[in-house]
């Protein structure tokens, strides 16, 4: 594990461009108290009850002299009124959507929650542009899909000039090459989490959480609420490309899981860290910042972390991006691009970092870290070092989606419960 002091393992830029195509309450000392002071620091001569005037931030209790800090963008735009977000569950600070929003913005929001990528566009799609949210999350390879069903609006990228703060090889992704409906929220990936003191065998790969599923954690284990990610373990295990479209491929993929594997899952949850901490669970399919959330409720509840391991899927693992988009006929549009826009200024980014556990694709995001949160704990777990992000493979929007789907309620049918 990363100490304080030691250089952080961070996300190789080559690596990341050959493969790419949520969520961690952490207390950090004085670190994540001083970044809330900072994103309530601004100019004095902002109006945060409401309208369009657009302030800059001050650098707060960095002193704003910082020659890191001085090379960022940190424009807030104020605005106005309620702003409602669709979007992964526990995957914002609560000051970001409660709060300091409001004090900072003049905007009240409402959060609401889904599990899945495919629930969100089920939503939107039904709601035909009366949905009521302003702000959704959608992973990259789904947006070309969304754009298709009419269910996102173009940025008014005049209202997002902290844009330029994010690292350039989170922008211009295939799915939205001109970042014209799409800003990059934070990318992660996923492994497993157990407990050691009852899963006494090292789970080093797919195969080995596969074969723990269905033994020493059998009826103690959940998967995540996810069909890419159920589907995912089986490929990666045998060798196969994820994003098969093969009826062999995929008739072998529901048998193995729906026949041998199901049974044994007593639950499909994709954010498990709460239920970790409450003893449900000795064996939790993860995404990473999730994970790293678990350690710390584990704690919170009077449980043992260090009984707990981490590890990344292998041989080969997930990569994803969520971004944030403006859903078509969001009702309050300006405060939307102002939420946004506010949350690429360095210290809000590194704020929410801290809480979700997520890479957030900001430019330099090794030395913000280390001038603005320089304690923080499980760093590993949010930054990964060139080798893994080598074996990372992000999903496609394909003819087989369907079928994931089919795999995933069959086995939810044939689940312990």
């Amino acid at each position: 594990m990363t100490k304080p002091n030691e250089p952080m393992r961070m996300l190789a830029p080559d690596s990341f461009r050959s493969v790419l195509s949520r969520r961690a309450l952490f207390q950090v000392g004085g670190a994540a108290a001083g970044l809330a002071i900072l994103a309530a620091c601004g100019d004095d001569s902002s109006d945060s009850s409401g309208g369009s005037d657009t302030t800059a931030a001050s650098g707060g209790s960095t002193g704003g002299g910082s020659d890191l800090l001085s090379q960022f963008s940190n424009v807030v735009n104020t605005a106005s009124g309620s702003l409602a977000m669709f979007t992964w569950g526990d995957y914002n600070d609560p000051d970001i959507v409660g709060a300091l929003a409001e004090s900072t913005l003049g905007v009240t929001m409402k959060v609401d929650y889904y599990p899945s990528n495919e629930d969100l566009i089920t939503k939107l799609s039904a709601a035909n542009g009366n949905s009521g949210f302003d702000i959704v999350v959608p992973t990259g390879p789904y947006i070309p899909q969304m754009l298709e069903k009419g269910l996102l609006q173009k940025f008014d990228k005049s209202l997002l000039p902290n844009i330029v703060n994010v690292d350039p090889q989170y922008l211009g992704r295939d799915w939205d090459p001109g970042n014209e409906y799409s800003v990059c929220k934070d990318w992660g990936s996923t492994g497993w989490i157990y407990n050691s003191k009852v899963i006494t065998t090292p789970i080093t790969t797919w195969q080995e959480f596969m074969d723990a599923t269905k033994g020493a954690a059998s009826g103690r284990v959940s998967w995540l609420d996810s069909s890419p990610n159920v589907v995912g373990p089986y490929f990666w295990a045998n060798g196969i490309d994820w994003n098969t479209e093969d009826t062999a491929d995929l008739d072998a993929c529901e048998k193995y899981l729906v026949d041998e594997i199901a049974p044994h899952i007593k639950g499909f949850d994709s954010y498990p860290s709460t239920a970790i901490a409450e003893g449900q669970y000795d064996l939790c399919m993860a995404w990473n910042g999730d994970a790293r959330q678990a350690y710390a409720r584990i704690a919170d509840a009077g449980g043992t972390p260090e009984d707990w391991v981490w590890a990344l899927g292998a041989p080969e693992t997930e990569l994803w991006m969520d971004n944030y988009c403006i859903p078509t006929g969001a009702p309050n549009v300006e405060g939307a691009h102002a939420w946004i826009n506010w949350l690429l200024t360095p210290e809000i980014s590194i704020k929410d970092l801290l809480y979700h556990g997520y890479h957030s694709g900001m430019k330099d995001i090794d030395k913000l870290m280390a001038e603005l949160a320089p304690d923080a704990p499980r760093v590993d777990m949010i930054f990964f070092p060139e080798d893994l992000v080598a074996t990372m493979r992000t999903g496609e929007v394909n003819s087989a989606q369907d079928r994931h789907t089919e795999i995933l309620d069959k086995m939810k049918a044939a689940a312990a419960g």
